[in-house]
């Protein structure tokens, strides 16, 4: 099995407890730290959107990736103001969540570094018809196009 990589948390995070990772297992948080771990494990995000990410989820994920809540205001289909007053998100805002975790997941394990994938989500991709790929993020096709040139970045194959 694959030995699984750490991000150093910038930007003041706090540092979660081993334990307390372990208790939040296919949280939001979780998946960035997974992103390609167990093949059966989308099943289970599945559900866990079904039954919606929490309050507590969402903070641990925006902790974990170093990022305030203010940014994701344009990417999420709720407000930030009435997600504060719910306790648990509906599915379409917990899908988004999830992607937002993958997309992470995945742009850190490319770039090898958390501050190189936040620096090439906020400048401008020729690949992406000069738009930042951040600014794509409000919509599921956008979110494709954002993974697919990451994956080609992987692999080496520019646009």
């Amino acid at each position: 099995m694959k030995a699984k990589t750490t991000f150093p948390v910038s930007r003041g995070a706090k540092v979660v407890s081993r334990s307390r990772l372990e208790q939040t297992e296919f949280s939001p948080s979780w998946v960035v730290r997974h992103v390609n771990d167990a093949p059966g494990y989308k099943l289970e995000l599945i559900d866990r959107i079904r039954i919606g990410v929490t309050k507590l989820e969402w903070k641990e994920l925006i902790s974990s990736i170093g990022e305030n809540e203010k940014e994701f205001e344009h990417v999420l289909p709720s407000s930030i103001s009435s997600m504060q007053k719910k306790p648990r998100y509906d599915k379409e805002t917990s899908e988004r969540i999830y992607e937002i975790s993958r997309l992470f997941g995945l742009g850190y394990q490319v770039f090898d570094s958390p501050d190189l994938f936040r620096e090439w989500l906020w400048t401008p991709s020729k690949a992406l018809g000069g738009k930042k790929p951040f600014d794509l993020l409000d919509s599921s096709f956008g979110f494709e196009l954002v993974e697919n040139e990451i994956i080609r970045i992987q692999h080496n194959v520019y646009s």
